[in-house]
């Protein structure tokens, strides 16, 4: 386990954010890669983001506002004939989220075909951890699927690490056993692997925690961490963690990224498995008792304290 501040590398499609205000609407941006770059960020650890942006006028806010954040940018390449994707949030009376996307033709699709990219990818092989996701994948035509599969064997192959998210959205898919199959693989080169219950019964009908920890574990993952949203998440070695009070949440936004950054921030910086999966629990929480997916940081923000508690 390497710990300590770590050089992470986060590879993904940030997209702008409509989110309701009101009779009118807040800008900003998400996705769920970016979330975590944004929470890994905050916990002290040194992560630029590997993506394109499009030359519109979006971008030039979104990259001083997450360089405020402490984001390295300089990985984030911009493509002059397509825009940034973007997104409209609408949350239910429950704090339940649903979105609708302008995504289909975004820059980040064409990341690998981008002509600076082999200068960006030969930066990234020398980072100690790698992040990525199952929508990372989806956006992206085949050859770029397989050229990120690619920097995850030689990120391991020099010593670094590797953690895949298994976010599953149907609509980024032409089939789901297209799905499965990048799914399978993807978590076969991962240390660290971030499944969620719903995602898995949506993609291959999996009803129970201890199967899709199997199945992932199966296909060559290394650290297994169920996300179980409300109900907690079962740890590596089987067991389950409820979070620590039952919340009523305003925006459910961004709470599986947090988990899975918080989980992995506090890992990376030598905490045990059960303390970082409280770690994320408490992030998760503090989330989605908030709006949007990264909300500004405030009195009760649950970074420093859990930082500062592990080793450097």
């Amino acid at each position: 386990m390497l710990t300590g501040r770590k050089r992470i590398v986060c590879v993904g499609e940030a997209m702008v954010e409509l989110a309701p205000r009101g009779n009118a609407w807040d800008v900003g941006s998400g996705g769920d890669i970016l979330n975590q770059a944004l929470h890994l960020a905050r916990f002290g650890h040194d992560v630029a983001f590997l993506s394109v942006l499009g030359e519109d006028p979006f971008a030039p806010r979104m990259l001083g506002d997450w360089a405020r954040e402490g984001l390295d940018t300089s990985l984030i390449l911009r493509d002059s004939e397509r825009a940034t994707g973007l997104y409209a949030i609408s949350i239910d009376q429950h704090g339940e989220r649903h979105f609708t996307y302008w995504r289909m033709h975004s820059a980040a699709r064409r990341l690998f075909a981008h002509p600076d990219v082999g200068a960006a990818m030969a930066r990234a092989e020398e980072a100690d951890v790698l992040v990525y996701s199952l929508i990372s994948l989806a956006i992206l035509p085949e050859y770029g699927r397989e050229a990120l599969l690619g920097l995850a064997r030689e990120m391991r192959r020099r010593g670094g690490q590797v953690a895949f998210d298994g976010n599953y959205r149907e609509g980024l898919w032409e089939d789901v056993s297209l799905a499965q199959s990048w799914r399978t693989r993807a978590a076969g080169e991962a240390d660290f692997g971030f499944p969620t219950i719903d995602d898995e019964r949506e993609l291959v009908g999996l009803q129970d925690a201890e199967e899709v920890a199997a199945l992932w574990t199966e296909a060559g993952c290394g650290e297994v961490v169920v996300k179980l949203g409300g109900e907690g998440c079962r740890l590596p070695d089987g067991a389950f963690l409820p979070p620590a009070m039952l919340l009523k949440p305003i925006d459910s936004s961004g709470a599986g990224d947090a988990f899975s950054a918080g989980y992995l921030g506090c890992r990376l910086r030598g905490s045990s498995i059960e303390e970082s999966a409280r770690c994320a629990h408490e992030l998760a929480g503090w989330t989605v008792m908030r709006g949007g997916a990264i909300p500004p940081r405030d009195h009760a923000v649950p970074y420093s304290s859990s930082s500062s508690s592990s080793p450097e």
